[in-house]
């Protein structure tokens, strides 16, 4: 099989910073983030091992405290990037916990609602705290100033692809 003519997200204001040629992992910034991300969840979850919670627990937790009080399974799902037999799963360990409830919708009983109970909201109380702490010992050494460049660039990405994604999902996108 040959590579295309034109790299398929090729475009105007695209640049090229990446080539073929001279690709390496240690310059990749799909392995560097992946890297990171690694480090924040290990860090994340020596600590959070002491509140009984491993880091997918604590991510439903984030999303109904911080994204919305009350979501669906399915914006759950969307959000976390999950598929729907993993959370249900996970929310079967979290309401055994006493952390969330799951309510069928009395509109559409085929929506599922899922809130954080009393037990949810306090055990939510100490993340806030806990991530300061693991996100502030990987920015050792950044200035204010960098860290706000760093958030910037990294909106910025994000912004990147989701027009990306929303491009590849118009109507005659291939």
């Amino acid at each position: 099989m040959s590579p295309p003519a034109e790299p398929p997200l090729a475009g105007e204001g695209v640049p090229s910073f990446y080539k073929p040629a001279s690709y390496t992992r240690e310059q990749s910034l799909g392995w560097l983030l992946r890297k990171l991300q690694q480090s924040i969840v290990h860090q994340a979850g020596r600590q959070l091992s002491d509140c009984d919670l491993t880091h997918a627990q604590w991510g439903v937790l984030m999303v109904l405290r911080f994204g919305c009080n009350q979501c669906t399974t399915t914006a759950l799902c969307r959000e976390l990037d999950a598929d729907a037999g993993a959370l249900s799963r996970l929310l079967d360990r979290l309401e055994a916990k006493g952390l969330v409830q799951r309510e069928r919708s009395a509109e559409d009983r085929r929506v599922v609602q899922v809130r954080l109970t009393d037990a949810g909201f306090a055990a939510s109380d100490q993340l806030p705290a806990l991530l300061s702490d693991v996100f502030n010992a990987h920015l050792k050494g950044f200035s204010h100033e960098e860290w706000q460049l760093l958030l910037s660039l990294l909106r910025r990405m994000i912004d990147n692809g989701e027009a990306l994604r929303q491009a590849q999902a118009a109507p005659g996108a291939d």
